[in-house]
């Protein structure tokens, strides 16, 4: 019956990751239409892809076993990610360009390290927690990311730059893997998620606080400085939202450790 339990939240898990991680697509319809990455950022999917890449990692048998639904929603968010990070290093200007694959590098770099160090120098049950712990790391730094959306959101006592969908699925996201993990009795897997669902459920009640003050009047609209919100999500559950200042004609966009 646990067993049953345990892979039933992981395919729920699944699917809300997934819709997590194709919520970019709407910005990257526009990048791709426009030509141009214009002020959006690719630092986030960059760090996504490292998220992926640690999670996809240790969800493998031989490194942690019973969390190949792990490997399986968190392999497909890096195959996404990718795909996005490269966009932006045909579409972005030079300097971006530059600042992107500089970090590409480095997050490649640091996977590589992981991964050959858990399999060279590590073996049972420390490889585990060495690769669980540096999933767990960014696991939490991409679930704290929301912070900004939030504490904008109190600032200006409005909703309108955090969708109620996005805040929906990045806590039934975080809810499934916590689950999963204490099903699994995988604190690898519990503690980042439960922190994210933490952080999904005060979301949602700051949507429920503001969401009758989120009509702005268009004339204070059209003199408020715009606001683009990208939402990038990696396995095991793992989301995080970035915010930026736009220019004026810059319209939100969407953007994973869910």
């Amino acid at each position: 019956m646990m067993n049953v339990a345990h892979f039933i939240f992981g395919v729920f898990g699944n699917a809300t990751a997934l819709f997590l991680f194709l919520a970019p697509v709407v910005t990257f319809k526009r990048i791709i239409k426009n030509k141009s990455t214009e002020q959006f950022s690719g630092v986030p999917y960059v760090m996504t892809l490292l998220n992926n890449l640690l999670s996809a990692w240790y969800g493998l048998p031989f490194v942690s076993p019973n969390n190949v639904l792990v490997t399986t929603i968190n392999g497909t968010g890096a195959v996404i990610e990718s795909v996005y990070v490269i966009v932006f290093l045909i579409l972005a200007p030079r300097k971006q360009k530059l600042k992107i694959g500089g970090l590409l590098l480095i997050i490649l770099s640091i996977f590589a390290t992981v991964a050959l160090v858990s399999v060279l120098a590590l073996h049972g049950n420390n490889r585990k927690i060495f690769c669980g712990v540096a999933a767990s790391v960014f696991s939490i730094i991409m679930y704290g990311s929301p912070l900004s959306i939030m504490r904008l959101v109190i600032k200006t006592k409005s909703v309108e730059y955090m969708p109620f969908l996005l805040s929906l699925f990045c806590f039934l996201c975080g809810t499934s893997w916590f689950i999963f993990g204490l099903i699994g009795r995988d604190p690898f897997v519990a503690v980042p998620n439960g922190f994210g669902t933490a952080l999904g459920a005060m979301q949602l009640i700051l949507y429920f606080i503001y969401y009758d003050k989120n009509k702005i009047p268009e004339e204070k609209r059209k003199t408020t400085t715009e606001h683009a919100v990208e939402l990038g999500l990696n396995g095991n559950g793992k989301a995080h939202n970035n915010i930026q200042e736009v220019k004026p004609n810059t319209q939100p966009s969407l953007n994973g450790h869910a």
